[in-house]
């Protein structure tokens, strides 16, 4: 196999016999040596269809690496595994003005597809904390959210045009640029947000928008869940749809991430129940700027928030926001953390998190609970530090974490995908009609089951 490999790539792009362990399977975890075969390192669309024609003769298992950047295991491996790893195909193809679109292949940085954007001054919505090193054909696998869902929608929604290899090496390939096409099924979809077990996604068209000309932000404190989902309201009637973000933060989360050994300091008092950050992008600076300090005041005068603060300039914006996406600094008051991220409808949402507080606060191996999230779309993300990674306590924080989405039709998984860890629980979101037709989907495009075995459905 390795020997077949490196007639296909060269050796140079193939490690094995040792050098495979000079990698990790997450980026968070760069201690632990990759147990695997080998990891391969395709260049080009074609080498990848070759390799995947050899291994679906061989019934050799495949786990894709991207980024390394996901949070439910979806790229571990084992020992008699292949890891393919896109990092060489990262090449930015066409970046069309006219059109609004850029073609990137699959291992590009997202924040460079952004910055390549922005200097045409073009504007890819996408934005998260691990945008320096998430790559793109990770972020459409799994169908990313991140800080402007509210406004632009999942990864799926800016996706044009896709080209992907099946298991077979077969390549589908339809990388078009145009916004209506009604000519039978839509095949990108079977591969945004499959986590590459239908096949692994090469080259990607976003629809890029025209770059914003202003960005405007706040964070507020308010003492009632009610009243978040009142000021939410009221900032997205009062901004005209210039509202792009409305993030939540519990004040646990809020103190912990504004309290030393963090080096970031509170925009506000942390005595408040709740901190709502608030980004709104516009066309000028000026008047944005003032529309939205005349919305903070009147909500003040009303009594719908407590206290408020707007970024006074670029920097300010930037410290704000980076209390929001540096989520890293939780994780790391924790030895052992474990990572949730739920969807709810917006108006439970209070009510839920306080109970899952709660209970969680009862249990003597639970050492931090830290809730935030994207509460305009009402996802929600949980970090929990714990005594250590026992299944038996892994089992009892699932347990009250997901133990209302059947009742209230959430999601086990907002944005992160179900990958290996969630697996178990994918029943809390989808009916037994849908797992088996995910099954069959899964078992007609990979028969031998080599493509990310075990994520998400067995076939």
């Amino acid at each position: 196999m390795i020997a077949a490999l490196e007639k296909i790539v060269g050796q140079n792009n193939v490690l094995a016999h040792g050098k495979e362990k000079s990698r990790f399977t997450h980026i968070w975890k760069t201690d632990l040596p990759l147990e695997a075969l080998a990891v391969v390192f395709p260049q080009t669309t074609e080498d990848l269809s070759a390799i995947l024609k050899l291994c679906h003769q061989e019934k050799q298992e495949v786990v894709v690496h991207g980024g390394l950047t996901n949070l439910v295991g979806a790229t571990q491996t084992e020992k008699k595994q292949l890891v393919i790893a896109l990092d060489k195909m990262n090449q930015i193809e066409e970046l069309d003005e006219k059109s609004r679109t850029i073609t990137v292949q699959a291992g590009v940085i997202l924040e460079n597809a952004i910055d390549a954007a922005a200097d045409k001054n073009l504007f890819l919505p996408l934005s998260f904390g691990a945008k320096g090193s998430a790559q793109v054909g990770g972020i459409v696998s799994t169908n990313a959210g991140g800080l402007r869902v509210f406004r632009y929608g999942m990864t799926r929604q800016m996706v044009l045009g896709l080209e992907a290899v099946l298991p077979d090496g077969t390549i589908i390939s339809s990388l078009k640029k145009i916004i209506k096409d009604n000519s039978g099924y839509d095949l990108k979809q079977l591969f945004i947000g499959a986590e590459g077990t239908l096949g692994i996604v090469t080259k990607v068209v976003f629809r890029l928008q025209e770059k914003p000309q202003s960005r405007s932000s706040a964070i507020v404190g308010i003492n009632h869940y009610e009243q978040v989902i009142q000021m939410l309201k009221f900032m997205e009637k009062g901004l005209a749809g210039t509202l792009t973000g409305f993030e939540l933060m519990w004040q646990r989360t809020y103190r912990a991430i504004t309290q030393p050994p963090s080096a970031y300091a509170p925009p506000l008092p942390d005595h408040y129940t709740y901190y709502v950050f608030i980004e709104c992008l516009g066309s000028n600076a000026e008047n944005d700027f003032e529309r939205l300090e005349s919305l903070i005041g009147e909500a003040l005068e009303n009594e719908m928030i407590e206290d408020g603060v707007l970024a006074q300039s670029e920097r300010e914006l930037q410290s704000i926001w980076k209390i929001r996406e540096d989520v890293s600094v939780l994780a790391d008051l924790a030895k052992y953390d474990q990572h949730f991220d739920i969807s709810l409808p917006i108006p439970v949402i209070g009510a839920e998190v306080d109970r899952a507080i709660e209970q969680l606060e009862k249990l003597d191996f639970v050492e931090k609970i830290f809730p935030f999230g994207h509460v305009a779309d009402g996802n929600i993300h949980f970090i929990i530090g714990k005594k250590d990674n026992s299944p038996e306590i892994i089992q009892a924080i699932n347990a009250i974490i997901y133990a209302e989405l059947a009742r209230h039709k959430g999601s086990v998984s907002a944005e992160h995908g179900i990958g290996l860890d969630k697996k178990a629980f994918l029943s809390t979101s989808r009916t037994a009609n849908e797992i088996e037709l995910m099954q069959l989907l899964k078992k007609t495009l990979d028969p031998h089951g080599i493509l990310n075995p075990g994520r998400i459905v067995s076939p």
